[in-house]
């Protein structure tokens, strides 16, 4: 008799056809402290293919064995996973390397020649771990080696970290570069937010429960505040944040793709297409961020403070920065999206380094009742409810709700109800980068960027930093480290009669 589906994980769980994974960027930071992590635990859970081998390029010179070691080193430094842990050994067994210049034509040749040889690999998923300055040599050397497009011997698919292009004209272009050598289904944006749990639980949360849904709109939600809060500075990775900013670092793409999640109608059905379909007419419906010149976007550097009790030194003074730098490390802005179901909801976004607590949620308030029945029974003022999805660290979902208090009066009170992954199901919760490399070598692209939400949300964007570039380096205002950013920040929202959240 064949076992129940529902009780048997294996037959519910896909796992990829035999394939390779060529990550271009072998020796970097992302592949240490993320890839070679996230494809062990894939393996420990039985995920990948039966027939699995990586490939690791990089101009760092170095053999198998070197990239087996730095394996077993990031395992152990990342992973907490102890030398002699047999599947690591038996995966480490399946890594290759190959060092040299990512624009020389004979590393590709090379590469062409090592996937022949390994066996049983039905597809080739290349992943780009390099600097963004290079990725359209690497697309461009993958189409003139005849390693990009459809081929007969198997799929092939490419995943693009961000940031993809830094503003439209460059997004265009890097669009057409790819376009040029590789389908739009064969691309895979990725970002990693949107593997994490509770963004992809989001879309379970509102449209397979009966509840919620009915009240998702602007007759019962007050606004929305996405906040994604940082404790850390600029850290090693100045020559990156100079050129790019709080801005283009994490609301073109991270709080954007949050807000879509948030304000997107319901699908047809749960498919990619349908899903990305729906995201996309969210940022069409969003309100220029310039107006008359003038960007409604608040920005900030972080001045020298302290931050979990440690005396941290302001941005311009971090190693590798432009000691009279104008990058921003704080924004804060309002959109608005003209749509049936949103009008006159307001969308306050925020991020920011070196703040008082690392932390990404998304916090719906909803409006007051229409009537103070309790006004003349309790002191307290009734408190409105609240629905906060806690992206990270604590990744779960709270509901804020008055109740009143034990006494023998009426005496009203906020409480809250919580539910926590980790408490509520069990074991570890997975990490974003086994989730999308997963999907990746499936072929699902819902979690992934499509090309036009790329080019629209930098069309949202790009007016900003060009109002920025038209406006007096003095105008840039600072925040303490360890505060809660600027005083600057507050004015669009006292104006609008509320006030960012406390966390």
């Amino acid at each position: 008799m064949a076992g129940n589906p529902l009780n048997d994980g294996l037959r519910i769980e896909p796992t990829p056809g035999n394939a390779t994974l060529v990550i271009f960027g072998a020796s970097g930071d992302l592949t240490r402290r993320k890839l070679l992590p996230a494809l062990y635990r894939l393996s420990r859970g039985h995920r990948l293919p039966a027939r699995f081998s990586a490939i690791g390029i990089a101009r760092t010179n170095m053999d198998d064995e070197g990239f087996r070691k730095q394996f077993r080193d990031s395992l152990r430094e990342f992973a907490g996973v102890e030398p002699g842990d047999d599947i690591a050994r038996s995966l480490a067994a399946h890594l290759y390397y190959l060092s040299g210049e990512l624009d020389d034509p004979a590393v590709y040749q090379r590469l062409t020649a090592r996937l022949q040889e390994i066996d049983g690999a039905d597809g080739v998923l290349f992943y780009l771990a390099i600097p963004p300055s290079v990725y359209g040599t690497v697309i461009r050397q993958l189409g003139a080696a005849g390693l990009g497009g459809r081929t007969s011997e198997g799929w092939r698919r490419i995943i693009v970290e961000k940031p993809f292009g830094t503003d439209l004209t460059t997004a265009r272009a890097l669009n057409a570069e790819v376009h040029r050598h590789f389908e739009e289904e064969q691309v895979f944006r990725i970002d990693h937010f949107l593997g994490k749990e509770t963004v992809q639980n989001l879309l379970v949360f509102r449209f397979a429960n009966g509840m919620f849904e009915p009240i998702w709109n602007r007759r019962y939600i007050d606004h929305v505040q996405i906040t994604g809060a940082e404790t850390v500075g600029v850290e090693r990775r100045a020559a990156y944040y100079e050129g790019a900013g709080a801005l283009r670092d994490m609301v073109q793409n991270h709080l954007m793709q949050l807000m879509t999640l948030v304000a997107m109608e319901p699908p047809i059905a749960f498919t990619a297409e349908s899903v990305r379909d729906r995201k996309i007419d969210v940022l069409l419906s969003a309100q220029p961020l310039v107006n008359n010149g003038r960007p409604n976007v608040v920005r900030a550097q972080y001045a020298a403070g302290w931050v979990a009790g440690s005396e941290v030194p302001g941005y311009c003074r971090e190693p590798g920065v432009n000691g009279s730098s104008t990058t921003e490390t704080y924004v804060a802005l309002r959109m608005q999206l003209d749509s049936w179901r949103w009008a006159g909801v307001p969308f306050y976004l925020r991020t920011g380094k070196r703040l008082p607590k690392r932390t990404t949620e998304i916090a719906i308030q909803f409006k007051q009742p229409p009537l103070q029945v309790f006004k003349a029974a309790s002191p307290s003022s009734v408190s409105p409810n609240l629905l906060v999805i806690n992206v990270q660290p604590d990744e779960g979902i709270s509901l804020r709700f008055e109740a009143k208090v034990p006494a023998t009066r009426m005496q009203l009170a906020p409480v809250m109800m919580n539910f926590r992954y980790g408490t509520a199901f069990g074991g570890p919760v997975p990490e974003a980068y086994e989730t999308l490399l997963l999907d990746a070598m499936l072929g699902d692209p819902t979690l992934f960027a499509r090309h036009d939400f790329v080019e629209a949300s930098w069309t949202l964007i790009t007016p900003v930093h060009e109002a920025w570039r038209a406006e007096a380096a003095a105008a840039l205002p600072q925040y303490e480290a360890g505060e809660w950013g600027p005083k600057e920040a507050d004015a669009p929202m006292a104006a609008d009669g509320r006030r960012w959240r406390t966390l």
